[in-house]
């Protein structure tokens, strides 16, 4: 059921995101400067995933966060079947107008804002764009992660989403 006022929801999941972002991308661009793409990637693959808790866990027990993907990485970033229909109706939204709009859905005790991630800055392409460019790197991608449907995206591109669900009334 979708929210009939969603905006405060909204605001804490928009904060979470962009922490989230920081969170992950700051630490990215700094293995990325510091030793190159394959560093990043082998950082990402190891923290990644306690980055995420970490940042779910400055924002109080009330308050979780993940991405997902319709072209995830790791396949712990797979979306449910409901995760992977809201992909889709964003990603469809995306394309019409261009604007990415956040959706916040109500479920049960919870309020859940999936936030658009569209590729937006050039050191994203470097391991999710045309990585055939570089060949170690797409070998390190294979080797961390043999399923990966996560590159060939161009500037602009729909990405995915940060899941930030929320317990209602806390």
């Amino acid at each position: 059921m979708l929210l009939a006022n969603p905006s405060s929801y909204e605001q804490t999941a928009n904060k979470v995101a962009k922490e989230l972002l920081k969170t992950l991308g700051g630490n990215l661009k700094k293995h990325l400067k510091a030793n190159g793409p394959i560093d990043a990637l082998q950082f990402c693959s190891q923290n990644a995933y306690n980055l995420t808790q970490t940042v779910s866990d400055k924002f109080g027990e009330n308050i979780d966060v993940k991405r997902i993907s319709l072209k995830p990485r790791n396949p712990a970033n797979t979306p449910s079947d409901e995760e992977a229909k809201i992909l889709k109706k964003m990603e469809e939204a995306y394309k019409s107008s261009n604007k990415p709009k956040n959706v916040v859905v109500e479920k049960d005790d919870k309020v859940v804002v999936y936030k658009p991630l569209i590729i937006k800055k050039k050191a994203c392409l470097i391991c999710h764009g045309d990585v055939n460019k570089r060949p170690k790197l797409a070998k390190a991608i294979k080797d961390i992660y043999p399923a990966d449907k996560a590159t060939g995206y161009k500037m602009g591109d729909f990405r995915g989403a940060i899941v930030v669900t929320i317990k209602k009334g806390k």
